[in-house]
C-alpha cells in the first residue's frame, strides 16, 4: 500500500487537544480566541433539499455547493447511537493501513464505517491481493466488539473473483476503495477499477481514496467522464475539506462576500522516520507533489477555485545539489535510480482563473516526528490562516477595522468521519442529504495541479554534473 500522506500519529487524543503556539513568536502574538459555539444534539430536519446546518458556498467554478455549517456535530461521540434497521452491505477493497488504520496515523476507513452504521455493518467482502494481509485485518476485526460486521467476510483476490461468487444477499450498498492509485485511474486493464466497479453495480454508491490515480491526467480525466455518466454517487477522500476550520474559513468568505487575493501554502515535513524505501523513488508514488502535498493542493483550489494550469512554474532542490544533503534518510537511497531520487524543496507558483495567486512550498527537511503545515487564505481587509489541520487545526483570522488575530479552534471534530458519515446519508437519504465535498471530476483537477507543479520543477531542475 502507498504510504499515507498524513502526519498524525495519535487517533483518540486529536479531538481533544488545543492547537498551541508554533514557536516563542506566535506565543508573543497578540490573539483574541474565539469559542466555538456548542452543539446540542443533532441537526434539525432537512428543509428545501439542504440539511439543516448546511451551507450553499460557491465551488472552484463559481457554481452553488452545499457545505456543512462548522458549528454541527461531526465527532463520534457527539453523535447518536445508530438506529437499528436493516443491513448495510460494504465491500472494501484494499486490506491496508487506510481501510484498517495504521499506528502512523487516525486513517481507518472501517473504524468509522463501525461507527456509523453500528450493528448494521455487514462488511460482505475484502478484496486484497494478500490473502494474509486480509486475513490478518479480519482477525483483529473478529476478536473485537464488531465481530458482527466482519464474521462472514469472505476474501476474494480480485473484484473480477468477488462479481463472479456473488450471492444475492451480498450486494453492496456502498463499495470503499482504498488499494494503492496505481491499480486506478486508467482505462487500461488492470487499472481500470472503477470502469468494473460502475459495469458490476451501476446503482451503488463508492467512495475512492486520493490520488485517484498514477498514471496520465489525461486518463484520469476519461474515467471522470465514464463516472460522471453513470451517475454512481462518487466520494473521494479529501477529507481536510471536512474539517470544521476549513467550513469556517468558507463561511467566512462567503458571508462577507470577499474575492480571494492569493493563496500561500506550506507542506514541510518531517522525513527522518519515513523507512519505506518507495517513497523516496519517484517512479514508484509519483513524488511527494503527488502523493504527498495533494492535501494542500486541493485546499488552495478550494479557497481560490480553478487554476490557470498553463501559469504554473516551479523550482525545486535536488538531492545532489550542496542544500539538498538531508543527514538522517532511514533508507539507503543509492538503491533508488538517480533520476528517480525526490526533490528536497520544491517551490511553485501560480495564477487562478480569477486572476488571484497561489503558491505553494513542500519541503523534505525537518527531523522527529512532527510536521508543520499551514495554509494562508487573503482578500481585501482580511487574512485566514489555517494551521496544524492534521494535528491540532487552528484559524487565525483578521479582519477590518481590527489588527489582532482571532482564533477558532473547535475540540471534536474528526473529518475521515465526516466524509464516511455524509455519503453513508446520501445513499440512505437520497442525494443532497449531506454535502459532499470532493467529486471524482473535481479531485482529478486537483490531480492535474500537482502534475503541473512536478512537471515544472523537473523542467527547471538542475542536472547533476556527469
Amino acid at each position: 500500500m502507498m504510504r499515507a500522506s498524513l502526519p498524525l500519529r495519535h487517533l483518540a487524543s486529536v479531538s481533544g487537544r488545543q492547537a498551541l503556539p508554533r514557536s516563542a513568536a506566535a506565543a508573543a502574538r497578540a490573539v483574541r480566541p474565539v469559542a466555538a459555539q456548542p452543539v446540542l444534539g443533532r441537526a434539525s430536519p432537512f428543509r428545501s433539499g439542504i440539511a439543516a446546518g448546511a451551507r450553499g458556498l460557491a465551488t472552484t467554478d463559481g457554481s452553488q455547493s452545499v457545505d456543512f455549517d462548522p458549528n454541527a456535530a461531526t465527532s463520534m461521540d457527539k453523535m447518536e447511537p445508530p438506529a437499528p434497521g436493516a443491513d448495510f452491505n460494504v465491500v472494501i477493497v484494499g486490506a491496508g493501513n487506510i481501510n484498517f488504520g495504521s499506528d502512523e496515523g487516525p486513517w481507518n476507513h472501517s473504524f468509522r464505517l463501525e461507527h456509523k452504521l453500528g450493528p448494521r455493518l455487514k462488511v460482505v467482502a475484502l478484496i486484497d491481493p494478500s490473502a494474509q494481509r486480509a486475513e490478518a485485518a479480519l482477525n483483529v476485526k473478529r476478536n473485537s466488539f464488531v465481530l458482527s460486521a466482519y464474521k462472514d467476510t469472505v476474501v476474494y483476490p480480485t473484484f473480477a473473483d468477488y462479481v463472479a461468487n456473488m450471492k444475492p444477499h451480498q450486494k453492496p450498498h456502498a463499495i470503499w476503495v482504498g488499494s494503492p492509485p496505481q491499480y486506478r485511474g486508467r482505462e487500461q486493464p488492470g487499472m481500470d477499477l472503477e470502469k468494473k466497479l460502475i459495469e458490476a453495480f451501476p446503482d451503488v454508491a463508492i467512495f475512492i481514496e486520493k490520488p485517484v490515480s498514477t498514471g496520465p491526467v489525461a486518463d484520469a480525466q476519461k474515467v471522470a467522464d465514464v463516472l460522471e455518466k453513470s451517475g454512481n454517487l462518487i466520494s473521494v477522500g479529501y477529507m481536510l475539506r471536512y474539517l470544521k476550520v476549513v467550513q469556517k474559513m468558507k463561511q467566512i468568505l462567503e458571508e462577507n462576500n470577499l474575492k480571494v487575493m492569493a493563496t500561500n501554502a506550506r507542506y514541510i515535513m518531517a522525513y527522518e522516520h519515513t523507512a519505506k524505501l518507495d517513497w523516496w523513488d519517484k517512479s514508484q508514488t509519483c513524488g511527494p507533489i503527488v502523493e504527498q502535498a495533494t492535501h494542500f493542493c486541493d485546499l488552495s483550489r478550494y479557497f481560490g477555485g480553478e487554476v490557470d494550469l498553463s501559469t504554473v512554474a516551479a523550482h525545486s532542490l535536488e538531492y545532489f545539489e550542496p542544500a539538498g544533503h538531508l543527514s538522517k534518510i532511514p533508507v539507503d537511497e543509492s538503491k533508488v535510480k538517480p533520476e528517480n531520487r525526490i526533490p528536497r524543496i520544491t517551490c511553485a507558483t501560480w495564477k487562478y482563473e480569477s486572476g488571484a495567486v497561489g503558491s505553494l512550498t513542500h519541503a523534505v527537511s525537518l527531523q522527529g516526528f512532527n510536521y508543520s503545515t499551514e495554509i494562508d487564505v487573503l482578500a481585501d481587509g482580511y487574512s485566514l490562516r489555517l494551521v496544524d489541520p492534521y494535528n491540532a487545526p487552528a484559524l487565525y483570522f483578521r479582519r477590518p477595522g481590527d489588527d489582532h488575530e482571532e482564533v477558532v479552534r473547535y475540540q471534536n471534530d474528526d473529518p475521515f468521519f465526516s466524509e464516511v458519515s455524509n455519503l453513508i446519508d446520501c445513499i440512505e437519504k437520497g442525494p443532497g442529504a449531506s454535502p459532499i465535498l470532493s467529486s471524482y471530476d473535481d479531485a482529478v483537477k486537483t490531480y492535474a495541479l500537482t502534475w503541473a507543479i512536478r512537471e515544472a520543477s523537473e523542467k527547471s531542475a538542475k542536472k547533476p554534473a556527469k
